[in-house]
């Protein structure tokens, strides 16, 4: 049984600065000229970070080569040395590279611009309309907890999310705070299974 959603965290869409593109428009074309040339890094087949470069590729019409790392670590430094030419990184692990000038950022996930970034668009305002991902953390209990004690969790958790202190902790590690109803998470959660379960099977994504 859903309770709310704790905090979501978008990614960032980062370029080895060699690629000739400084923006996501022109990104596409650059992928579209020279389809398969290009790779991108992520934590792992099926994490956050591959998928929305799937959901990238399948709203784009694209074919990048997907390479997997074990952890946002390693594919940070693979896309800084140029082993691979892009990623969709965490905020928090790309800005200190992103300022220094050592990668090149194009926009972020989410529905809207983030904090640590706010000068950089949203992808969906650079140029793909509707596309948007972010990693998230919600709170569940087991299920047929009575709802009395599902609703009064859930109260206590957005009090809790609302403080300053919380929020601008949060803030902090490049997350936004949650919040919500129960049925309001419920529902977030079946859009997300519908959602990568298209993109899952159009790239034919399989986990041993």
């Amino acid at each position: 049984s859903p309770l709310t959603v704790m905090a979501f965290q978008p990614y960032v869409l980062v370029t080895n600065p060699k690629v000739p593109a400084r923006d996501v428009k022109q990104f596409i074309a650059l992928l579209k000229d020279k389809p398969g040339t290009y790779n991108f890094g992520s934590t792992g087949t099926g994490s956050g970070s591959h998928l929305a470069a799937e959901l990238f590729k399948y709203m784009t019409h694209t074919t990048p080569q997907h390479i997997t790392y074990k952890g946002m670590g390693p594919a940070v430094i693979d896309t800084l040395s140029g082993q691979v030419q892009f990623l969709f990184g965490s905020v928090l692990s790309c800005v200190p590279h992103i300022r220094s000038g050592k990668l090149n950022p194009l926009g972020v996930s989410g529905e809207k611009r983030s904090a640590s970034l706010p000068e950089l668009p949203t992808i969906a305002e650079a140029g793909v309309p509707g596309y948007s991902t972010v990693s998230w953390s919600g709170m569940l209990v087991p299920a047929r907890t009575p709802s009395a004690i599902v609703d009064r969790l859930s109260a206590d958790l957005n009090n809790v999310l609302a403080r300053p202190d919380v929020r601008e902790r949060f803030m902090h590690d490049a997350a936004e705070p949650g919040g919500g109803k129960p049925e309001e998470f419920a529902q977030f959660i079946r859009d997300e299974i519908a959602k990568w379960r298209k993109v899952i099977t159009a790239a034919n994504i399989h986990i041993d």
